[in-house]
């Protein structure tokens, strides 16, 4: 039940504004469903200014105007009044309104869900607005990125946030290499190339947000709700329109009720994958149908139920898509995970890394000992120059003598930590140390060879220099889309930041063309490698301090999507 003068400022506001909840009396208030954003009425957008620690202050009326406390401010996205206030309320008040759970943390909802140990339910299993009530806005833009940054779609009314510092979006700036190639091949005129566009985001999961609520206490609660974070995350995904998108954290219950309709709506073709075990989210891959026709999807489970290493839920997804409007070229190999957060862990970050790329190894290897082009995106919880950042971009790793939490660089105290074994996982996983799957044949073979011809063996593997035997490698020569440092400042690239951290942890790795000018030396052989057009850039921890952070008002994850924009030649 709500304190007694709120439910007195409710009902004489109710009664004022004529709405047509105004018989509700003090006492059914906290029930009124305007006040509990169900009511398909509500007469005013969400309040992005409320603060609870207003609640103390008196709440003068003015005759004939609204309470100077729910005062609206400028809403900053017009297209969205006519949908935005049926779905939220600038006051949570779930813990209120006993017949919804929405907005219940996600362990305690869990546990209502299990029951009571009788089999009984305590609580109704949460339901949310179906997709259509979610529609996207339109903007002036509909040609898709790249343009140049002079001409970056922004909506209107995001130049500046309530404080007047410049927004995300308007801080963020196009960069185009397109002019790059255009003297590479005389007869450049006389070659075909298909463009596409990718993106990766870490939406951040509902669920995972509200079992971490500390890390956004920087954050007004508002701006914390599912309703009002769902409309930003779709209008920034209509907004960049990439052709491709790689999406992390997207909580199942969610993507099935409102994101993949809302996808589909816009011509994307959506797979997912759900991680193992009882966690709420998993990771996604949308392309537009009218462009790429889907190949293959492989979805990876890092989990192993024999493997004491591999006991963690994380989960990736491949796919080979094919170009459309170009039949003749080979298929595109996209690829996206969210490796292992616990920076003490790089152990188990490595083997769920080599179970990925022997997974690629598998699907985009054609004749000859080539691969098609490879995308792999995702939140690798890895920082740039870090151990598994330099095994992807390298392809090798010598890790004899290093401590599992410096493997992803995400804090620099080590002392205490335990030395990486060698070989990091058992050989009944099956990979080998390049990062391959064994053959059946090789296992074939061993399994037939006599007790003393075993023991020999093992005693020949015994003798291979640790060197060897304490180094990783794959196959791929992958680039990454972002250099990670501002080169005129030499300030470090952020893609995530929160009241903890504000550091790298999200890329997208590509197989280079070789004119491709990001491309790295050596490594495999790609049939028809990829070169890099442009790339949205990324901003400084002081870029987004000054816009209070991640989440804010207009961007709803606590990480930044990152985009660029590809060119396959013939």
């Amino acid at each position: 039940m709500l304190p007694r003068h709120l439910q007195s400022v409710g009902s004489r506001y109710i009664a004022r504004a004529g709405h047509p909840c105004f018989s509700c009396t003090s006492r059914d208030f906290s029930r009124c469903p305007w006040w509990t954003a169900h009511c398909p009425q509500t007469l005013y957008p969400p309040i992005s200014g409320w603060r609870p620690r207003e609640y103390g202050r008196p709440y003068p009326f003015i005759s004939n105007q609204r309470p100077a406390l729910l005062e609206p401010p400028s809403f900053p996205w017009p297209s969205l009044l006519p949908w935005i206030p049926s779905q939220s309320s600038w006051l949570h008040t779930s813990g209120y309104n006993m017949d919804s759970t929405g907005d219940e943390p996600y362990r305690k909802r869990r546990k209502s869900q299990e029951g009571d140990g009788q089999g009984k339910k305590l609580w109704p299993k949460r339901s949310y607005p179906p997709s259509s009530d979610f529609s996207v806005p339109s903007t002036t833009d509909t040609s898709g990125l790249p343009v140049p940054a002079s001409t970056q779609p922004v909506v209107k009314g995001e130049a500046s946030d309530v404080t007047g510092q410049l927004s995300i979006a308007a801080r963020r700036k196009w960069e185009d290499f397109s002019h790059l190639y255009s003297n590479s091949s005389g007869i450049r005129w006389a070659r075909r190339w298909f463009d596409f566009s990718v993106m990766s985001y870490n939406i951040l999961s509902q669920d995972l947000l509200e079992d971490n609520s500390s890390l956004y206490d920087h954050c007004r609660r508002p701006l914390l709700f599912w309703n009002y974070r769902l409309p930003n995350i779709l209008r920034e995904l209509r907004e960049f329109n990439a052709d491709i998108l790689c999406l992390q954290e997207v909580q199942e219950d969610h993507y099935q009720q409102q994101i993949k309709p809302s996808l589909e709506a816009l011509g994307y073709s959506c797979e997912y994958k759900s991680r193992t075990g009882s966690k709420p989210d998993g990771c996604a891959i949308c392309f537009k149908s009218d462009k790429f026709s889907l190949v293959l999807a492989k979805p990876v489970e890092y989990f192993r139920r024999n493997i004491a290493l591999l006991d963690r839920d994380n989960v990736g997804l491949v796919l080979m898509l094919q170009p459309k409007t170009w039949k003749e070229a080979t298929a595109i190999c996209v690829a996206n995970t969210h490796l292992l957060y616990n920076p003490r862990r790089g152990d188990i970050k490595l083997a769920q890394l080599a179970i990925l790329l022997a997974e690629i190894t598998r699907v985009a290897q054609v004749q000859d000992g080539k691969f098609c082009p490879i995308i792999l995106c995702g939140d690798f919880n890895s920082v740039p120059g870090s151990p598994l950042h330099k095994f992807i971009k390298e392809g090798s790793l010598d890790y004899e003598g290093m401590t599992i939490g410096k493997v992803s660089g995400q804090e620099q105290s080590y002392r205490g930590q335990r030395i990486l074994s060698i070989p990091i996982w058992p050989k009944s996983l099956g990979i080998t140390q390049q990062c391959v799957y064994e053959s059946r044949e090789e296992k074939r073979e061993e399994g037939e060879l006599k007790e003393a011809a075993r023991k020999q063996m093992e005693a020949q593997r015994e003798e291979v220099s640790k060197g060897d035997e304490s180094s990783l490698q794959h196959h791929f020569c992958l680039s990454s889309v972002y250099s990670h440092v501002f080169p005129d400042t030499g300030m470090p690239e952020i893609t995530t930041c929160h009241s903890k951290s504000a550091i790298t942890v999200d890329y997208i790795f590509y197989s280079a063309a070789r004119n491709d000018v990001f491309s790295q030396p050596g490594g495999a052989v790609h049939c028809n490698g990829l070169q890099l057009l442009g790339r949205l850039s990324l901003l400084t921890e002081r870029d987004l301090w000054s816009v209070n952070g991640l989440p804010n008002e207009t961007n709803s994850s606590d990480h930044l999507s990152l985009l660029a924009r590809f060119r396959l030649e013939l």
